[in-house]
């Protein structure tokens, strides 16, 4: 079922993805070749804490990590560890956190050092497909809507996109309905109303969109070991139109 958020409600979701926001634009100033991801994960942590906020995801369904630090090849739910960053990696980092009794959740990636020209335009199109699908997300229009008009955009770039994992709904729970897939048909899925709000997440990759999952249970690599770009925002539909609520 989705559950639309009172105005109220929405108000508080305001404070978790602004928590989320500021959180995120300090992890860029400190990621550079010789910081580790538990470095940037302990960051994180004491950053939410200091704002009387919980990390969403340390601790949901036994995930160690503040963060979700994933690396290159790394899709998403890369776990934080001892691994140094290195000049010319980029490194996608994921973050929720509950305000409140509510979640705001957004991810980036950023370029470590200098990196590839083709790496920055995965980057920059991974963004901008977020955009492209954003300019669908009204009353009235369909899930569907959001997902082809990503798509349409990250393909056009000669680049794929993830199927096994997608956008959701988000609120009181991380994880709400309805699933905001990056991909798929325009005119299907759920009509998007006044009060919804969705993560939507578009993951990009290099090579093809296959991805496998590591044995620690968690991380997702892409299967050609090519590199994958995410970007990600909470978003509320109102009457007026979208607004994001993790950008500053």
């Amino acid at each position: 079922m989705i559950y639309l958020k009172s105005d109220n409600e929405i108000q508080i979701m305001r404070k978790s993805g602004r928590i989320v926001a500021e959180l995120l634009e300090l992890l860029e100033h400190h990621v550079r070749p010789g910081v580790t991801t538990k470095e940037l994960d302990s960051i994180a942590e004491d950053f939410i804490i200091k704002y009387g906020a919980r990390p969403s995801f340390k601790g949901y369904y036994g995930f160690p990590g503040t963060l979700c630090t994933s690396v290159n090849e790394q899709v998403v739910h890369g776990i934080p560890s001892d691994r140094v960053l290195e000049e010319g990696d980029i490194i996608s980092i994921d973050c929720g956190v509950l305000y409140q009794g509510f979640h705001g959740d957004a991810a980036r990636t950023f370029a470590v050092g200098k990196i590839s020209e083709e790496a920055k335009k995965l980057i920059e199109v991974t963004k901008q497909s977020f955009f492209e699908g954003l300019k669908f997300a009204t009353v009235g229009n369909r899930i569907g809507d959001i997902s082809n008009a990503i798509q349409r955009y990250a393909e056009s770039y000669g680049f794929s996109v993830v199927r096994d994992y997608v956008g959701h709904g988000i609120g009181k729970q991380i994880h709400e309905e309805p699933s905001v897939p990056n991909f798929g048909k325009a005119g299907r899925g759920p009509k998007l109303s006044k009060g919804m709000v969705i993560a939507i997440e578009p993951m990009i990759n290099l090579g093809t969109y296959a991805v496998t999952e590591l044995n620690d249970g968690w991380t997702v690599v892409t299967l050609d070991n090519r590199l994958s770009a995410h970007y990600e925002n909470t978003v509320a539909i109102l009457e007026n139109g979208p607004e994001i609520l993790t950008i500053i």
